[in-house]
């Protein structure tokens, strides 16, 4: 079990003058957000540490309906990447997909199918004003995927009541915000799951301890924070505990002219070898075939060092934007090897712009296919440079 935090909250209170103020979710349709988080997560097996976890979380989702009774329909991608020893980008190895409505007041219709968001019903407003020092209470749900873990194949629903309480206003980022603190306690003894793989979950226990950071003026959540800690005991005896922090913020999509975009890297990247550019699914990616490492490793050689400086150069004029690295090999050796040696040459090439300045390592992506997509034959040399090769993305969202 891995502690996710992949919480989405969208929208707020209206802002007003007086020290009571009504909070609601309000949504509008066709806009655009993401989160990122990040968590460091210490684990312990049998209460001895087993291993430290740093867990980057990126959301990002779009609102193609609002309803007349004020709900929105939210539509997203939840990814998860862990930082590999040694990298300093993370490198992503979950996605999903997912689809819910979210009331006014915070509840979530999703279908049961989806794993994510991972936190539910959080959080959720009484049908009142709220004045500073005002406490509520509402039922909130966890549910996991524990399919790797367990082979459970449907989401692991774990219940609790989160209690709240709204602090007051406070400025952050020179931004005019509402405070709310939010704390659940769980202690839950499932049944045994109908199919699993052998071993299942028998008792959970813990507690979470978030500060929300609401905008009123934009409607909806700036950032927050949170301290955890879980303990899972499973059927054949060992026990697993989970202790760390979190943290969110939330970053607004411009809309992106692609093909405006696609002109000026086209111009920008002007006389670099083997470096081309197009649109795609998420958003303009500068393509470099037959990108040099040292032999059968993760190591740039100095030409390639320097042809990501240039590319570099090009990715500062615009910051607003996250970047995606991906990885591709030739057809060579195993699969699993070349999906290993897919992700760890992504990983460099987004170590040398975190390096560089260029984002922060939460706001790279990186992934690796290994041969999984050619975009040419493995048959000839020429084919299998084209196909080794690193796609940096300008991401649309």
């Amino acid at each position: 079990m891995k502690r996710w935090i992949a919480v989405v909250f969208l929208a707020g209170a209206v802002a007003s003058n007086l020290q009571a103020e009504r909070f609601e979710h309000k949504f509008r349709a066709g806009e655009k957000y993401r989160f990122l988080s990040t968590a460091e997560e210490d684990v312990y097996y049998n209460r001895t540490f087993a291993y430290h976890a740093d867990i980057a979380n990126r959301i990002s989702f779009e609102i193609p309906e609002v309803f007349e009774d004020g709900s929105g329909l939210l539509r997203g991608e939840f990814s998860t990447s862990t930082k590999y020893r040694g990298f300093e980008a993370y490198v992503q190895n979950q996605r999903y997909e997912s689809e819910y409505r979210l009331s006014r007041d915070g509840r979530y219709d999703i279908d049961a199918r989806f794993y994510m968001p991972v936190v539910r019903n959080v959080p959720t407003f009484p049908d009142r004003d709220l004045a500073p020092g005002d406490t509520w209470a509402a039922p909130g749900e966890e549910k996991h995927d524990f399919r790797g873990d367990f082979g459970i194949p449907d989401p692991f629903v774990i219940p609790f009541t989160a209690s709240y309480t709204y602090v007051g206003p406070e400025t952050r980022d020179g931004i005019d915000l509402r405070v709310i603190k939010v704390a659940y306690t769980i202690f839950h003894r499932p049944p045994e799951p109908m199919i699993h793989s052998g071993v299942f979950p028998t008792q959970i226990v813990g507690w979470s301890e978030q500060t929300l950071y609401w905008d009123p003026l934009r409607g909806g959540l700036h950032s927050y924070e949170e301290r955890f800690q879980f303990v899972l005991e499973r059927s054949d005896g060992l026990t697993v505990e989970f202790r760390g922090k979190a943290a969110s913020r939330m970053l607004e999509a411009p809309p992106l002219d692609r093909e405006s975009l696609v002109r000026e890297l086209q111009e920008a990247t002007k006389g670099l070898e083997n470096v081309t550019v197009q649109t795609g699914d998420e958003g303009v990616t500068i393509t470099i075939e037959n990108v040099q490492f040292e032999a059968d490793s993760a190591r740039l050689l100095p030409s390639e060092i320097e042809k990501i400086g240039r590319i570099a150069e090009i990715l500062k004029s615009y910051p607003e934007r996250d970047i995606l690295v991906e990885g591709h090999t030739a057809l060579a050796g195993t699969a699993a090897g070349r999906q290993q040696l897919s992700v760890e040459r992504a990983a460099a090439v987004a170590d040398r712009l975190v390096r560089l300045g260029i984002r922060t390592p939460d706001r790279i992506v990186v992934r690796g296919w290994g041969a999984e997509r050619p975009i040419d034959t493995n048959s000839t040399e020429a084919g299998r440079s084209r196909n080794r090769r690193v796609e940096i993305t300008i991401l649309e969202n």
